[in-house]
């Protein structure tokens, strides 16, 4: 019998010699006819193939990613550098991941189930994960991970978190975590990496620190180093990361180039030069330049907080709630983020961006909507029976005394404060207000300024977490030192909202206590809520990237960095294979 191919050459010849015997103009007509259906064809085939089929990541490939300094201490425990933090969440896990709706989900956890009083953390942890050398995961490793970080002696900058907090070990896999109180929020720390007690252990406390596992980490994340590149001085100039696909995570993304830079000039020029794909360390004022160079770019809100925070006990002025308003209403937030952040900012007028109110505008305020901020300060001012004086300063009568309407704003003397200030003086001095701005190194503005709250109004940043917890910034018993409430900020409402939003498990009724606890604060006006800075992360076009939601921390975004791809293959549904 002739082969299938041999029998269709022979048709396809035998009807082509048909055609070439009629007559010419019948043989035209019907090579045209003979050529349109076999086109047809095509386009048919192809565009059934293009409806049904589907883009299918594929593992391959690889990324060179740009980071500006130098790793130290690539251990979840000491970590301080945002060098630090990028390569320990590549290489490590924790119980808990950030997905990509911004939930946390079980990574090293097969289940974590929280007791009805909200003290008891019970973490069963899948059996089949194993560190980079291939020791299994137990519950050993976790206890060891968090007793490091209690431990006074290592000095862990994370030791605040687990304070007075107990460890059980139930099993080979189990363990318990005991809290004296209940605090919802406490279990946004099960995401920090998980160290391999079986390297660690023999290392006296005091050595860990100096080990070579800082700089040479086994984790169980989803990539392993498979090489660390040193200069003359013994510093990690380059590693190398392989995908590790031992444990349930499978990346797409073979290897991980990452290359350590000392400043941002000499990161701009490997950027210029194609030399890396992806980096999150370009400042705000580069980054429409190295957009022209086929780069995307994601942004996502950081959990920092600026604003400018009123002491209405050093200023009488400022126990004025039209004042305040006024103040608020004149600061034009679009052109501080414009001016500072250059456009790379989210603006807010409550205590953090997913606490924000409706409307911009406060309710009963009778403002034409086309007047300037500055028109609609004034008109604030004027309505509350201030008055301007013949040195054009507002003036009004106050407890029997006439009062100046005059601001002293402090900050700090950082290059962005120093920007801010400026903007935000010279748009209250637009109303007519008078302001002083005095500017303080850091450490002077703690402990000169903000410890004995010694200042009329205060221009400083508030670093949250991802759960958002106002509790350490609004209530009223963290209004003297050490505590936060910088504001010296007190409601009754408000201080019983914040508790209900750290005790209570249920996170619709956690979420929606912190919403109207942010709109109190928002409408009371005890600060004046500017805007959050965004992570800007620039990544090569030829790159796919999970979405970014909720991040606490720059590192947060390699959350999901298994799901990136550079490879990707088109498929019909019943031919997917979902482990490729």
């Amino acid at each position: 019998m002739k082969p299938s191919s041999e029998t269709s050459s022979r048709f396809f010849d035998k009807f082509l010699s048909r055609i070439e015997s009629v007559p010419g103009s019948d043989r035209f007509i019907l090579r045209v006819a003979f050529f349109t259906v076999i086109a047809m064809g095509i386009w048919l085939t192809l565009s059934v193939n293009n409806y049904y089929s589907e883009v299918i990541a594929t593992s391959g490939g690889s990324i060179n990613e740009g980071i500006i300094g130098t790793p130290r201490f690539v251990n979840p425990v000491l970590a301080i550098t945002r060098a630090d933090h990028d390569v320990a969440s590549l290489v490590y896990s924790g119980l808990l991941r950030i997905n990509t709706e911004g939930n946390l989900s079980n990574d090293l956890a097969e289940s974590i189930n929280v007791s009805e009083d909200g003290l008891t953390y019970n973490i069963v942890l899948r059996q089949d994960i194993t560190f980079h050398d291939g020791e299994s995961l137990t519950a050993a490793d976790v206890i060891y991970t968090i007793r490091l970080i209690q431990d006074p002696d290592l000095k862990s900058p994370l030791r605040g978190n687990w304070t007075d907090i107990m460890i059980e070990e139930v099993g080979e896999f189990e363990l318990n975590i005991v809290l004296e109180e209940a605090y919802a929020p406490f279990i946004e720390n099960f995401t920090i990496g998980i160290m391999p007690a079986h390297a660690w252990s023999t290392l006296p406390i005091e050595q860990l620190p100096f080990s070579q596992l800082n700089t040479e980490p086994i984790g169980t994340g989803p990539f392993s180093v498979a090489d660390a590149g040193r200069d003359t001085a013994g510093l990690i100039k380059h590693y190398s990361l392989v995908a590790y696909r031992e444990n349930t995570v499978n990346p797409k993304i073979d290897k991980i180039e990452l290359d350590f830079f000392q400043n941002e000039e000499l990161l701009l020029v490997a950027l210029s030069e194609k030399e890396i794909d992806a980096t999150a360390y370009v400042s705000s004022s580069h980054i429409e330049e190295v957009l022209t160079r086929k780069y995307q770019l994601l942004e996502e809100p950081l959990p920092r907080s600026f604003g400018i925070f009123f002491n209405q006990n050093r200023d009488p002025a400022l126990r004025d709630s039209s004042v305040r308003e006024a103040l608020t209403v004149a600061i034009n937030r679009d052109a501080l983020i414009e001016n500072t952040l250059f456009g790379h900012g989210v603006p807010i007028s409550a205590p953090t961006v997913i606490l924000q109110p409706e409307l911009e505008l406060e309710e009963g305020i009778d403002i034409i909507a086309t007047s300037t901020p500055a028109e609609q300060a004034i008109s604030i001012l004027e309505d509350a029976g201030w008055i301007q004086n013949d040195l054009n300063l507002w003036e009004n009568e106050i407890e029997d005394e006439t009062v100046i309407l005059s601001i002293t704003l402090r900050t700090s003397n950082a290059p962005l404060f120093e920007s801010l200030v400026d903007s935000i003086a010279e748009q209250w001095r637009e109303v007519g207000v008078e302001v002083i701005t005095e500017q303080f190194e850091q450490t002077g503005l703690v402990q000169s300024v903000i410890r004995p709250r010694d200042f009329e109004a205060l221009l400083f940043g508030l670093d949250m977490s991802r759960s958002y917890d106002l509790y350490p910034f609004w209530h009223s018993s963290q209004q003297d030192d050490p505590g936060l409430n910088i504001a010296q900020y007190t409601n009754v409402t408000v201080d019983e909202l914040l508790e209900t939003a750290r005790t209570e498990q249920d996170e619709t009724i956690r979420r929606q206590s912190l919403n109207e606890a942010g709109m109190i604060i928002s409408e009371e006006k005890p600060a004046i809520f500017l805007f959050q800075p965004t992570l800007t992360y620039l990544v090569s076009d030829d790159i796919t990237v999970q979405e970014m939601n909720n991040i606490g921390r720059p590192s947060d975004r390699f959350s999901n960095i298994a799901e990136w791809h550079t490879e990707s293959d088109s498929l019909w549904p019943f031919f997917r294979n979902d482990d490729m």
